[in-house]
């Protein structure tokens, strides 16, 4: 018996073929997944126990402005390497590096005018010094090699995993000692910068395949611009989606509260975040190269890989939603009390977006970048709506319910999207519904009491 499991095992994740590469890239991002947030969670122990909260309400803001130009500038150069024919070619891949390149440094630049502007609107002085400084980042990672995408596109992300962990490993160790020593949000700051340094030397070592050179070849830069357009603006609608919410209430909330709020955040968003890391490392991969559309065969397979995908996320989310006061109570000091029902009332209202995770995917595989940048512009608008609504009538609370309603008013555009592309699983959507609602009224009604004290924040 043990000699059948371990040889149905080694059929179903050895060779090259299609499912066992993208079972054990789902397996090489679960663990790298993990681990990565195994140690965030130790390094944002030991850095809450010495730094305070307003550190990490600064350093929000700071994260904010750096992702915001990171994706508002996004040409969607590792989308295209994954699903463009021409994606193993070193004179695209050159061309695509050097793009890059230069990105990166018009990104630190727009960095350096925004400081004034961002230190004025939330009233941080600190901001002006503080900006130029983690902007560099940007600067780095616009060196990182065309390896990585080319890795990901045949779906070999064992080394990738490997590479992650150890940069992970030196950045916290380095946040570490700077807080001990300097006791400031200066420690965040730098250990970003050592971080990216680390990541760029390790991939740039230990990464196979041939080094990138500066190159401009027409046909492939115009083949990336007009991929990546319609990505630019699905990026930016992207962005707003996902950081919305630290925009708008780092404007209602004090430091001290917006800080508190993105402890809470930081640990109901786990299971979101690794199902979607999962969801775009295999599915595009897996839509170009078996098309729900062209068989009954290809959907029932994806069928079976969504209700998988949904099965385990939807245990990991409402594990957090049960179980987030007692987790907040052992790990956190009072100064952070108050995070518990923020982490009940993010993982529950999270349901929606799980369901809809694997369908966007689709367009992309595809290369259809317009129709993915209408399903991206209707999300960011209704949530935006969303949290505006929301915070001026409820404060936190009412800014986070907005954000679940706005998730399910863009549920139409989502199957329209999902149909184009024979995609769409109305029972997988029925079925993950009904257990969502059940599930997440249970938890909402075991900790009530989290909830309301939450609604202190401000």
């Amino acid at each position: 018996m043990k000699e059948k499991v371990q040889g149905h095992v080694a059929r179903l994740f050895g060779g090259g073929g299609l499912r066992a590469r993208a079972l054990r890239s789902s397996g090489f991002t679960v663990l790298g997944y993990g681990m990565s947030q195994v140690l965030r969670l130790a390094s944002n122990l030991i850095l809450t126990r010495i730094l305070f909260p307003d550190a990490f309400g600064t350093m929000v803001l700071v994260s904010v402005l750096l992702m915001g130009l990171g994706m508002f500038s996004d040409l969607g150069v590792s989308t295209s390497i994954m699903q463009n024919k021409r994606g193993d070619d070193p004179e695209f891949l050159n061309t695509a590096w050097t793009i890059q390149v230069i990105r990166g440094f018009a990104l630190w630049a727009a960095t350096c005018v925004l400081t004034w502007p961002m230190a004025t609107f939330y009233e941080v002085p600190q901001l002006i010094y503080l900006l130029p400084v983690a902007g560099l980042t940007l600067a780095i990672k616009g060196f990182l090699p065309t390896r990585v995408e080319t890795a990901n596109r045949h779906l070999l992300l064992g080394r990738i995993t490997v590479i992650d962990m150890g940069t992970q490993f030196v950045g916290i160790v380095a946040a570490v000692v700077l807080a001990w020593a300097t006791q400031s949000v200066w420690a965040l700051v730098i250990s970003g910068i050592i971080s990216g340094l680390a990541e760029l030397l390790l991939y740039h070592l230990y990464m196979p395949g041939e080094h990138n050179k500066f190159r401009w070849e027409r046909s492939a830069a115009n083949e990336l611009v007009s991929f990546g357009k319609w990505i630019f603006l699905s990026t930016v609608a992207g962005f707003l989606v996902t950081q919305s919410d630290k925009i708008i209430l780092g404007k209602f909330l004090s430091l001290s509260s917006l800080g508190v709020y993105n402890i809470g955040f930081f640990i109901a968003s786990f299971p979101l975040l690794l199902g979607s890391m999962v969801t775009r490392r295999i599915m595009i991969p897996l839509y170009r190269e078996r098309p729900p559309a062209n068989s009954l065969e290809n959907f029932k397979k994806f069928q079976k890989l969504r209700m998988l995908l949904s099965s385990g996320i939807f245990v990991l989310v409402f594990a957090f939603a049960f179980s987030g006061q007692a987790l907040i109570q052992f790990l956190y000091d009072p100064r952070y009390s108050l995070a518990a029902g923020v982490v009940v009332l993010v993982a529950c209202l999270q349901v929606p977006q799980v369901i809809l995770l694997t369908y966007d995917q689709a367009a992309l595989a595809a290369g259809d970048s317009k129709r993915f940048f209408v399903l991206a512009g209707c999300r960011a608008a209704f949530i935006i709506l969303g949290l505006l609504i929301g915070v001026q009538a409820a404060g936190l609370s009412g800014a986070l319910l907005g954000q679940g309603i706005a998730t399910l008013a863009a549920y139409p555009v989502v199957v329209w999207l999902a149909r184009r592309h024979g995609a769409w699983d109305p029972l997988h959507d029925l079925i993950f519904t009904f257990l969502g609602l059940v599930l997440g009224s249970l938890a909402i009604w075991l900790n009530a009491g989290a909830i309301i004290d939450m609604a202190s924040l401000n």
